[in-house]
Protein backbone atom coordinates (compact mmCIF):
# COMPACT_ATOMS: atom_id res chain seq x y z
CA UNK A 1 0.00 0.00 0.00
CA UNK A 2 2.83 2.43 0.75
CA UNK A 3 3.94 2.30 -2.89
CA UNK A 4 0.42 3.19 -4.03
CA UNK A 5 0.23 6.07 -1.54
CA UNK A 6 3.57 7.35 -2.84
CA UNK A 7 2.58 7.02 -6.51
CA UNK A 8 -0.79 8.72 -5.98
CA UNK A 9 0.85 11.51 -3.97
CA UNK A 10 3.42 12.18 -6.70
CA UNK A 11 0.64 12.55 -9.30
CA UNK A 12 -1.55 14.73 -7.06
CA UNK A 13 1.24 17.12 -6.06
CA UNK A 14 1.83 17.80 -9.79
CA UNK A 15 -1.86 18.70 -10.26
CA UNK A 16 -2.95 15.31 -11.58
CA UNK A 17 -6.12 13.34 -10.92
CA UNK A 18 -6.37 9.77 -9.67
CA UNK A 19 -8.84 6.89 -9.69
CA UNK A 20 -8.88 5.22 -6.28
CA UNK A 21 -10.88 3.05 -3.86
CA UNK A 22 -12.58 4.85 -0.96
CA UNK A 23 -14.52 3.63 2.06
CA UNK A 24 -17.65 3.65 -0.12
CA UNK A 25 -17.19 3.47 -3.93
CA UNK A 26 -14.34 3.99 -6.42
CA UNK A 27 -13.62 7.69 -6.68
CA UNK A 28 -11.91 10.23 -8.87
CA UNK A 29 -9.80 12.58 -6.82
CA UNK A 30 -7.26 15.36 -6.64
CA UNK A 31 -5.88 17.96 -4.25
CA UNK A 32 -8.95 19.83 -2.99
CA UNK A 33 -6.98 23.09 -2.92
CA UNK A 34 -6.01 22.94 -6.62
CA UNK A 35 -8.71 24.59 -8.78
CA UNK A 36 -7.12 23.44 -12.06
CA UNK A 37 -7.09 19.81 -10.94
CA UNK A 38 -10.71 20.13 -9.78
CA UNK A 39 -11.62 21.53 -13.22
CA UNK A 40 -10.02 18.45 -14.85
CA UNK A 41 -12.37 16.21 -12.86
CA UNK A 42 -15.45 18.23 -13.89
CA UNK A 43 -14.31 17.98 -17.53
CA UNK A 44 -13.62 14.23 -17.33
CA UNK A 45 -17.02 13.52 -15.76
CA UNK A 46 -18.75 15.94 -18.18
CA UNK A 47 -20.29 17.48 -15.08
CA UNK A 48 -21.51 21.02 -14.57
CA UNK A 49 -19.35 22.93 -12.10
CA UNK A 50 -22.52 23.98 -10.28
CA UNK A 51 -22.83 20.36 -9.05
CA UNK A 52 -20.39 20.21 -6.18
CA UNK A 53 -18.27 17.22 -5.18
CA UNK A 54 -17.41 15.62 -1.84
CA UNK A 55 -14.11 16.38 -0.14
CA UNK A 56 -12.50 13.72 2.03
CA UNK A 57 -10.63 14.62 5.20
CA UNK A 58 -8.59 12.51 7.59
CA UNK A 59 -9.58 14.03 10.92
CA UNK A 60 -10.84 16.94 12.98
CA UNK A 61 -7.77 19.10 12.42
CA UNK A 62 -8.34 19.07 8.65
CA UNK A 63 -12.06 19.79 9.12
CA UNK A 64 -11.30 22.81 11.31
CA UNK A 65 -8.81 24.06 8.72
CA UNK A 66 -11.67 24.23 6.20
CA UNK A 67 -14.55 25.29 8.48
CA UNK A 68 -14.25 27.93 11.18
CA UNK A 69 -17.68 27.06 12.61
CA UNK A 70 -18.99 23.51 12.85
CA UNK A 71 -22.36 22.76 14.44
CA UNK A 72 -21.96 20.57 17.55
CA UNK A 73 -24.53 18.16 16.10
CA UNK A 74 -22.05 17.35 13.31
CA UNK A 75 -19.74 15.54 15.75
CA UNK A 76 -22.72 13.82 17.40
CA UNK A 77 -23.92 12.51 14.02
CA UNK A 78 -20.46 11.24 13.13
CA UNK A 79 -20.12 9.53 16.52
CA UNK A 80 -23.33 7.51 16.07
CA UNK A 81 -23.15 6.86 12.30
CA UNK A 82 -22.71 3.21 11.48
CA UNK A 83 -21.95 3.83 7.81
CA UNK A 84 -19.86 6.45 6.03
CA UNK A 85 -21.58 9.82 6.42
CA UNK A 86 -21.02 12.98 4.41
CA UNK A 87 -21.91 16.31 5.99
CA UNK A 88 -22.67 19.45 4.02
CA UNK A 89 -21.44 22.41 6.06
CA UNK A 90 -21.56 26.20 5.67
CA UNK A 91 -18.79 28.65 4.79
CA UNK A 92 -15.79 26.57 3.74
CA UNK A 93 -12.37 28.15 3.25
CA UNK A 94 -8.91 26.97 2.18
CA UNK A 95 -10.25 24.84 -0.70
CA UNK A 96 -10.48 25.44 -4.45
CA UNK A 97 -13.29 27.93 -5.17
CA UNK A 98 -14.78 25.62 -7.84
CA UNK A 99 -15.55 23.05 -5.12
CA UNK A 100 -17.76 25.41 -3.14
CA UNK A 101 -21.49 25.15 -3.94
CA UNK A 102 -23.56 28.18 -4.94
CA UNK A 103 -25.08 28.31 -1.43
CA UNK A 104 -21.52 28.55 -0.02
CA UNK A 105 -21.43 25.01 1.36
CA UNK A 106 -19.09 22.05 0.98
CA UNK A 107 -19.73 18.32 1.40
CA UNK A 108 -17.11 16.59 3.56
CA UNK A 109 -16.52 13.10 4.88
CA UNK A 110 -13.94 11.93 7.40
CA UNK A 111 -12.52 8.66 6.09
CA UNK A 112 -11.59 5.48 7.87
CA UNK A 113 -10.16 3.81 4.74
CA UNK A 114 -6.43 3.34 5.33
CA UNK A 115 -5.29 4.21 1.78
CA UNK A 116 -7.25 7.49 1.75
CA UNK A 117 -6.16 8.33 5.29
CA UNK A 118 -2.47 7.73 4.55
CA UNK A 119 -2.63 9.65 1.26
CA UNK A 120 -4.08 12.72 2.97
CA UNK A 121 -1.56 12.36 5.78
CA UNK A 122 1.15 12.64 3.12
CA UNK A 123 -0.62 15.44 1.21
CA UNK A 124 -1.50 17.41 4.34
CA UNK A 125 -4.55 18.53 2.37
CA UNK A 126 -8.11 17.32 1.75
CA UNK A 127 -8.83 15.01 -1.19
CA UNK A 128 -11.64 15.44 -3.72
CA UNK A 129 -13.86 12.39 -4.05
CA UNK A 130 -16.50 11.96 -6.71
CA UNK A 131 -17.88 8.70 -8.03
CA UNK A 132 -15.96 7.12 -10.91
CA UNK A 133 -18.62 7.63 -13.57
CA UNK A 134 -19.67 10.09 -16.23
CA UNK A 135 -22.27 12.55 -14.96
CA UNK A 136 -25.74 11.03 -14.97
CA UNK A 137 -24.52 7.44 -15.35
CA UNK A 138 -24.74 4.70 -12.69
CA UNK A 139 -22.18 4.53 -9.90
CA UNK A 140 -19.91 1.51 -10.44
CA UNK A 141 -19.89 -1.06 -7.61
CA UNK A 142 -16.68 -2.71 -8.83
CA UNK A 143 -13.54 -1.61 -10.65
CA UNK A 144 -14.56 -3.66 -13.71
CA UNK A 145 -17.74 -1.54 -14.07
CA UNK A 146 -15.78 1.71 -14.45
CA UNK A 147 -15.91 2.98 -18.03
CA UNK A 148 -12.69 3.00 -20.08
CA UNK A 149 -13.26 6.72 -20.66
CA UNK A 150 -12.83 7.35 -16.92
CA UNK A 151 -9.89 4.94 -16.53
CA UNK A 152 -8.06 6.44 -19.51
CA UNK A 153 -8.93 9.99 -18.46
CA UNK A 154 -7.14 10.01 -15.11
CA UNK A 155 -3.41 10.43 -14.56
CA UNK A 156 -3.06 7.44 -12.23
CA UNK A 157 -5.12 4.39 -11.29
CA UNK A 158 -4.45 3.09 -7.78
CA UNK A 159 -3.70 -0.63 -7.85
CA UNK A 160 -5.60 -1.67 -4.71
CA UNK A 161 -8.94 -3.41 -4.04
CA UNK A 162 -9.73 -3.95 -7.71
CA UNK A 163 -11.75 -7.07 -6.93
CA UNK A 164 -13.67 -5.51 -4.03
CA UNK A 165 -17.40 -4.97 -4.38
CA UNK A 166 -18.03 -1.45 -3.16
CA UNK A 167 -20.59 -0.48 -0.60
CA UNK A 168 -23.32 2.02 -1.21
CA UNK A 169 -22.49 5.71 -1.46
CA UNK A 170 -22.40 7.59 1.83
CA UNK A 171 -25.35 9.05 3.69
CA UNK A 172 -25.48 12.82 3.05
CA UNK A 173 -26.78 15.23 5.70
CA UNK A 174 -26.88 19.03 5.32
CA UNK A 175 -26.23 20.93 8.56
CA UNK A 176 -26.71 24.68 8.44
CA UNK A 177 -25.25 27.11 10.94
CA UNK A 178 -28.86 28.25 11.58
CA UNK A 179 -29.54 24.75 13.05
CA UNK A 180 -31.42 23.31 10.06
CA UNK A 181 -30.82 19.62 9.38
CA UNK A 182 -31.78 18.04 6.06
CA UNK A 183 -31.15 14.44 4.95
CA UNK A 184 -30.10 14.54 1.28
CA UNK A 185 -29.34 10.82 0.77
CA UNK A 186 -29.91 7.94 3.22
Amino acid sequence: MNTEVHNAYEVIKEGGIILYPTDTVWGIGCDATNAEAVAKIYALKKREESKSMIVLMNGERMVYNVFKEIPEVAWQILDVSEKPTTLILDNPRNVAPNLIAEDHTLAVRIVKDSFCYKLMERMKKPLVSTSANLSGMFTPKTFSEISPEIINGVDYVVNLDRDKICKNPSTIIKLSLDHQVKIIRK
